[in-house]
């Protein structure tokens, strides 16, 4: 099963994606300047390929995405004064 959601932040727009997998869900916030992904985020990829990338944790469905903080982020994150601990409706309106 896969659900899609355009959610609305602020005057701007996140796609917000659930992908059913066989033990687990890959749940993914796509904004225009980077991405909120789950545990499944490889983050030594992220950094290498440059990626605006922050990754949560302990989730399983968008609803408690939207509600949880960051776990950690890629250094291009941090360039933009995202940081571990911040809740990711703060996050969202950043990478909108």
């Amino acid at each position: 099963m896969m659900k899609c959601l355009k959610i609305k932040i602020g005057g701007k727009y996140i796609e917000a994606f659930l992908i059913s997998l066989q033990s687990k869900n890959l749940i993914l916030l796509r904004g225009a300047r980077g991405y909120v992904m789950c545990g499944y985020l490889n983050m030594k990829a992220a950094e290498k390929f440059k990626d605006v990338a922050i990754k949560i944790t302990g989730i399983s469905t968008i609803e408690e995405a939207l509600k949880t903080s960051v776990h950690s982020c890629t250094s291009y994150a941090k360039k933009l004064g995202i940081t571990k601990g911040q809740p990711i409706q703060n996050v969202l309106k950043i990478i909108a």
